[in-house]
């Protein structure tokens, strides 16, 4: 399994001046993208054992974070 983190601008490069624009205009976008930078940090730091955590406690967190991803990107594309 790739450690990579997931950033937003490298999994949706088609989007990354929409993503930088719409935090300067949406604030309920601004808080997601937040909140995605957040924990998509956390998951990296726990997968690369700088910051252990339990299996479980790392599974919720990825999928904390697909559903971010998958909120942002709807949004990008609505």
């Amino acid at each position: 399994m790739s450690h990579t983190p997931h950033e937003l601008a490298s999994d949706f490069p088609e989007h990354a001046d929409e993503i930088s624009k719409r935090r300067q205009s949406d604030a309920h976008f601004a808080r997601l993208v937040d909140e995605y930078h957040t924990i998509n940090r956390e998951v990296h730091r726990a997968e690369t054992d700088v910051e252990p955590t339990s299996d479980d406690h790392l599974t919720e967190m990825r999928r904390k974070r697909i559903a971010l991803k998958d909120e942002i990107y709807g949004l990008l594309t609505a």
